[in-house]
C-alpha cells in the first residue's frame, strides 16, 4: 500500500481489501533489451514481486461482475466502460429513450460538486456506479442513479513534483476499468490500480522517475487485450527515454514493454534528426487516449510536437524529426510499430495526437467536399478505416489502419499551414511563408495552438455515419523567442518556453463565430451541417436517439438533432460545459452526463465574468408514475 494516499468510504465497516499482495514496482536490476522492434528499443522489465491470486477470487458476499476483455469490446448499452466507451473512439452510446420527440422534456436527475480545478473528465459508468475522476489523483465513485457517496481515493504528491511533471498533469481525462479494478496514471508518473468496489490500493507500478524522465499524466489509459496501455506528454528536462508509450499486466502492473517516440543513433529513422544529439530529441509525446482495434490486433497512438518547437533550431527545417505529429499503430502484445503516418512536420505546436475513429465504411470521397483524394482511389470500396481530426490543424485525415495508406484529407476551419498533400503519399506540404528561420520573427499562424481542434473529443454515429466535432475559428500571431521572459515576448498574451514561442490568440479574421459544431460525412467528407456560437465548443456525445450533446465555454449544454444540427434542447449550468458528456443506463432509464469547470478567459468574449466552479449534472427524462 502506498501510506501517503488515502481512501474514504460511505460508512464505517464498509471498506474490505483485497487479498494480500504488495506493491508491485520495477526491480532495480538493470532492464534486459529486446531486440530493434519498428525501428525503436522496447524495454522490458521484470518484476521483482509477481502477482498470481486471481483478482476473481472475493468473498462470497460480493456481487460485482468482473469487466473482460469481452465486455470492454462488446459492452452493454447502459455501460460507458472507457474513454469514449469503446475502443473504436466513437463517442457514440446506442441508447434511445431519449430522443428527438422527447429531449424537451429532459431535466436534472442529480448534481454534484467535484473537486475544484477539476475539468476535462470522462466519468465511467457500470453497473449503477459512476466512476469520477477528479484534479491531482483524486477518484470518487457515486451512485450513478443519486449521485450519493460511495468512495473517494486522494493520492498525496510529494513536493515540488509538478514544478518537473507540469501543472496539466493535474489534470485527469479519464480512468479504466478491467475485473475488479480502477486503473489510472498518477502525477507521480506511476500507474496503479484500486479495488472498485472499495477504492482500496491493489497495485501500483513506477513509469518514470519523476525527478529524473518526467512526464505528464493528463490522461489516463485504456485496456487491451489485458494490457494497460497509454501514453504521456513529456517534459523536455526529461529526455528521450520520457516519451514513452507503455503496456503493463492489468491484474498485477507487471511492465510488459515500453516503446520511445524517438529513435535513438543507428535506429530506422535517426536519420530524420541530422545531426541532433540523441539527448536533445525532446518532448514528442503521447498525451492523449489512444484507440485500439481488437481484430487487427494494433493500438493507435497520436503524438506531438518537439521542444523546441521552431525546426531551424533543432537541426533544420529540411528534417522531418520523427515521429512528431505521426500516427503509430503498434502491436499490442510487443509494441513494435508496424506503420506509421507523419501529418505534419510541426514548427508552431499544432500536435496530432487526438481520438483516431475507427470505422468499416465504403470510401467515397465527394471531389467537390474533399480537396485531397488519394491518386487511383477506387471509390465506393469497403475498407477498413482510421479517420476523423487527429490534430489541431482541423484536417480531416482519413487511412486505411490495417497499412496506414492515405486515402483522403480535408481541411475544415481557416488554416494557412498547410498548402498541399501529395495525392500518393499523403504527405503535406507546409507553408514555408510562416515557417520560422531565425529568432525573433512574428508570424500570423491559423490556426493557433489552441486548435482548431484540441483536447475535446469529437464522435460518430453509426446511424448516419457522420462524424461531429467541436472546433474554433482561431489564429495567433506567434513570435519566437531565445528568451520568453524578455520585453518583447511578454507583450504577447502567453509564452512558452519550451516551445521557445509566445502568442497572441486571435479570432480567425473574418469569421463572425468563434465556436463550431461540424457535422462530417465520414464516406463522404462533405459537411452536413454547420453549428456556430461565440464561445468555444467543447466535446460531443452521439445517441441512438438520433442526438448530439455538447457544451460551450458559455455554459450552454445542448441536443442536436443529428441530421440537421437544429438545437432541440438547452440549459445554461453557469459555468464552461467542458468535460466529456456520456450517456448510460440503470434499470432501464437513460442518463446524460456532463461536468462544468474552470474553462479560460479566451474561450468567450465574456469569459472573465462566467463562474468558474466544477460540478457535475446528471439529465434524465421524468420518472414514469
Amino acid at each position: 500500500m502506498n501510506s501517503a494516499s488515502a481512501t474514504e468510504h460511505r460508512k464505517a465497516g464498509a471498506s474490505r481489501r483485497m487479498p494480500a499482495r504488495g506493491p508491485a514496482h520495477p526491480v532495480s536490476a538493470a532492464p534486459s533489451l529486446s531486440p530493434h522492434i519498428g525501428g525503436l528499443v522496447v524495454v522490458a522489465l521484470t518484476l521483482g514481486v509477481g502477482f498470481n491470486v486471481a483478482l476473481s477470487a472475493q468473498d462470497a458476499s460480493s456481487t460485482f461482475v468482473p469487466v473482460t476483455d469481452e465486455i470492454l469490446e462488446n459492452p452493454p448499452a447502459s455501460e460507458w466502460l472507457m474513454f469514449r466507451r469503446t475502443h473504436d473512439s466513437w463517442g457514440y452510446s446506442p441508447l434511445d429513450q431519449i430522443d428527438r420527440e422527447n429531449v424537451h422534456q429532459l431535466g436534472l436527475a442529480w448534481a454534484r460538486e467535484v473537486e475544484v480545478g477539476t475539468s476535462e473528465i470522462t466519468p465511467l459508468a457500470y453497473d449503477g456506479v459512476l466512476y469520477i475522476p477528479s484534479f491531482e489523483d483524486t477518484i470518487e465513485a457515486v451512485d450513478s442513479t443519486t449521485g450519493d457517496f460511495i468512495w473517494r481515493y486522494t493520492r498525496e504528491q510529494p513536493e515540488g513534483l509538478y514544478a518537473q511533471v507540469g501543472f496539466n498533469a493535474k489534470n485527469n481525462r479519464n480512468i479504466a476499468i478491467y475485473d475488479r479494478l480502477i486503473l489510472n496514471n498518477s502525477d507521480d508518473n506511476h500507474a496503479f490500480a484500486l479495488d472498485a468496489e472499495t477504492g482500496e490500493l491493489v497495485w501500483e507500478t513506477q513509469i518514470l522517475d519523476w525527478k529524473v524522465n518526467p512526464a505528464t499524466h493528463s490522461s489516463g489509459p485504456i485496456v487491451a487485450d489485458g494490457r494497460v496501455v497509454s501514453g504521456r506528454s513529456c517534459r523536455p528536462w526529461g529526455g528521450p527515454e520520457s516519451c514513452i508509450m507503455i503496456a503493463l499486466d492489468a491484474l498485477t502492473g507487471e511492465e510488459l514493454w515500453r516503446t520511445r517516440t524517438m529513435p535513438a543513433p543507428g535506429e530506422p529513422g535517426d536519420e530524420t534528426w541530422g545531426d541532433v544529439p540523441f539527448e536533445q530529441r525532446r518532448h514528442v509525446g503521447t498525451w492523449m487516449v489512444p484507440s485500439y482495434d481488437p481484430e487487427l490486433d494494433l493500438i493507435y497512438f497520436g503524438t506531438a510536437v518537439t521542444s523546441p518547437a521552431p525546426k531551424f533550431m533543432l537541426g533544420g527545417t529540411d528534417l522531418t524529426h520523427l515521429y512528431n505529429n505521426s500516427t503509430l499503430a503498434l502491436e499490442p502484445e510487443t509494441g513494435e510499430i508496424r506503420w506509421y503516418f507523419q501529418h505534419l512536420n510541426d514548427h508552431w505546436d499544432l500536435d496530432y495526437p487526438f481520438e483516431r475513429i475507427l470505422v468499416d465504411l465504403p470510401v467515397s470521397p465527394d471531389p467537390e467536399a474533399v480537396r485531397w483524394i488519394r491518386e487511383g482511389l477506387e471509390p465506393g470500396e469497403t475498407r477498413k478505416v482510421m479517420t476523423g481530426i487527429p490534430g489541431k490543424t482541423g484536417f480531416v485525415y482519413t487511412l486505411d489502419r490495417e497499412t496506414g495508406e492515405f486515402l483522403w484529407a480535408r481541411p475544415t476551419v481557416p488554416q494557412n499551414v498547410v498548402v498541399d498533400i501529395d495525392e500518393t503519399t499523403g504527405r503535406a506540404v507546409e507553408n514555408t511563408e510562416i515557417i520560422f528561420t531565425e529568432l525573433d520573427q512574428e508570424m500570423l499562424v491559423c490556426p493557433s495552438w489552441t486548435g482548431g481542434k484540441d483536447w475535446e473529443a469529437g464522435s460518430y454515429s453509426p446511424l448516419t455515419r457522420t462524424m461531429y466535432f467541436p472546433l474554433r475559428n482561431m489564429c495567433g500571431r506567434m513570435f519566437v523567442t531565445g528568451d520568453v521572459n524578455s520585453p518583447r515576448a511578454q507583450a504577447f498574451q502567453q509564452q512558452v518556453a519550451i516551445y521557445n514561442l509566445a502568442v497572441d490568440h486571435i479570432q480567425a479574421p473574418g469569421e463572425e463565430y468563434l465556436g463550431t459544431v461540424y457535422a462530417i460525412s465520414a464516406v463522404t467528407g462533405e459537411t452536413k451541417w454547420l453549428f456556430e456560437t461565440e464561445a468555444w465548443t467543447y466535446s460531443v456525445v452521439a445517441t441512438g436517439g438520433g442526438l448530439v450533446f455538447g457544451g460551450d465555454a458559455s455554459g450552454s449544454f445542448r441536443a442536436f438533432d443529428h441530421e440537421t444540427g437544429e438545437v432541440l434542447w438547452e440549459v445554461n449550468l453557469g459555468a464552461p460545459a467542458m468535460g466529456y458528456p456520456i450517456s448510460y443506463a440503470v434499470d432501464g432509464r437513460q442518463y446524460v452526463a456532463i461536468s462544468t469547470g474552470p474553462g479560460s478567459l479566451r474561450s468567450t468574449p465574456e469569459g472573465a465574468a462566467r463562474a468558474r466552479g466544477g460540478n457535475l449534472y446528471v439529465f434524465a427524462l421524468p420518472e414514469r408514475r
